[in-house]
């Protein structure tokens, strides 16, 4: 099912989102009143609050590319679904309950006493979720290197960007299992600048992660066609569903982990990253409706470099620190400059309208 573009104004689609900012900054201006009992640390906490926000849009240009790309042949009631229980799911559960789990399985503590340890211990809260890093980065990386290099090695694609590049990859997708073959040398080699517990806790989370892709794209193949057997309109559903949700995940744990070097307040970070992922959701919806990735032929090859570097950079933190807004603005670099490239394509060629596969 491909969407109609939607007559909508732009500004429309981010009304919810500007509600949640709105409430979501007088939260936090309330919170660090609170906790520190001074203007000045109500100013701080409500202006970590609006970068950690905007460090979360920036990180997610392309997950709301991503996730319309798949959204626009999933069947309306798996739409809606996505984007009411899927955002709950990515604000509450990646943003709160994904942090506190860290800290449970880590400090091998009940979940009581992590909210109670974020609570109180900030510090030690920040130390733990710190010291988990390395697996997260793993896992996160390797799941998000096969989404992107499963789009570049399609067989069927035929609308290039990089045409030198994407040409030769098309050609070799013949190649049984060849994406994962590029993840697993992709592992050994950063796993030889580790050493001891670091380099198996790396390689074990990374092949995790891996593995969790390739079941979860099973597992959603099976879904989608069982349902398909049973009813024809039921495609699109319930396995492309929990392929997003999965998705939305590992992009979360970048910007969750790097939260933590701005504030080491649970709550401050679930405000902050909460109003980010309700932008997210308005631009998933917005390149939905208004058929923009249809329009923007380059749009999506320029999300899925995105994403590769992205999995490169994780895999690059387990070695050493990259600062966060190197990652999103790379990111969003690269998907203004696809999006360059497709206006000058449509200006070139009538402002056709193509599939961008």
């Amino acid at each position: 099912m491909t969407s109609l573009p939607s007559q909508k104004s732009t500004l429309a689609y981010f009304r919810w989102a500007f509600v949640v900012t709105a409430f979501g900054l007088i939260l936090g201006a309330w919170l660090g009143w609170q906790t520190t009992g001074s203007l000045s640390g109500m100013a701080s906490i409500f202006f970590i609050c609006c970068v950690l926000a905007v460090l979360e849009i920036s990180l997610s240009f392309d997950n709301a590319i991503v996730n319309a790309n798949k959204l626009k042949d999933m069947r309306p009631e798996w739409q809606r679904a996505f984007l009411t229980w899927g955002i709950l799911i990515a604000v509450f559960g990646m943003r709160i309950v994904f942090p506190l789990l860290i800290v449970v399985v880590a400090a091998n503590i009940g979940p009581w006493q992590a909210l109670v340890l974020a609570s109180t211990q900030p510090e030690e809260y920040s130390r733990i979720m710190h010291e988990a890093h390395l697996p997260i980065a793993a896992f996160g990386g390797a799941f998000l290197m096969m989404v992107g290099l499963t789009y570049f090695f399609d067989s069927e694609k035929d609308v290039h960007w990089v045409r030198w590049i994407e040409e030769k990859v098309a050609a070799t997708a013949t190649i049984r299992g060849v994406e994962v073959g590029v993840v697993l040398v992709t592992i050994l080699v950063f796993s030889k600048f580790l050493t001891g517990a670091e380099s198996t806790a790396f390689v074990s989370s990374a092949i995790y992660g891996l593995v969790t892709f390739l079941v979860v794209e099973t597992l959603g193949g099976l879904l989608d066609k069982s349902q398909e057997t049973m009813s024809a309109a039921a495609k699109g559903g319930l396995g492309a569903f929990l392929y997003l949700e999965v998705l939305d995940a590992s992009f979360s744990f970048d910007g969750v982990i790097g939260a933590f070097a701005l504030s080491n307040n649970l709550f401050v970070i679930a405000i902050g990253l909460g109003i980010g992922a309700m932008y997210v959701r308005s631009m998933t919806i917005m390149l939905v409706e208004k058929g923009t990735l249809a329009q923007y032929r380059y749009l999506e090859h320029g999300a899925f470099y995105a994403i590769l570097i992205l999995s490169v950079i994780m895999f690059c933190q387990t070695l050493v620190h990259i600062p966060e807004v190197i990652t999103g603005l790379g990111g969003a670099a690269l998907i203004g400059l696809s999006l360059w490239s497709s206006i000058r394509w449509n200006r070139s060629n009538g402002d056709a309208v193509t599939d961008p596969r």
